[in-house]
């Protein structure tokens, strides 16, 4: 079974940058698709992005495209998630998921998808 942790949230202003990093442990990521979802306060989650095993194929939420970027790299079980530009409705806990197996256009965004899931790491941007 694997474990996920978050670690690189924080308290940062608008415009600014964070990177989150997502490590796994009790296994090996690289058959997993890796996604980030974020939930705000009295908010339902939602998807943020995703990274196929591969790295080759990224999928983004059009209110993160061009600011966020997420990448991998299975040597070291970790996924990454490069936050810049921030802006306040950018404040959430966000959580990274690990699915087994290939995201697909019609799942990746769907959090039911992911079958392991990190505690959250929380991200405030202030104005």
């Amino acid at each position: 079974q694997v474990q996920l942790v978050e670690s690189g949230g924080g308290l940062v202003q608008a415009g600014g940058s964070l990177r989150l990093s997502c490590s796994a442990s009790g296994g090996t990521i690289s058959r997993y698709g890796m996604g980030w979802f974020r939930q705000a306060p009295g908010k339902e989650r939602e998807f943020v992005a995703a990274i196929n095993w591969s790295g080759y194929s990224t999928f983004y939420a059009d209110s993160v495209k061009g600011r966020f970027t997420i990448s991998r790299d299975n040597a070291k079980n970790t996924v990454w998630l490069q936050m810049n530009s921030l802006k306040p409705e950018d404040t959430a806990v966000y959580y990274c998921a690990a699915h087994f197996g290939t995201l697909y256009s019609a799942n990746y965004y769907d959090d039911h998808f992911y079958d392991y899931w990190g505690q959250g790491t929380q991200v405030t941007v202030s104005s």
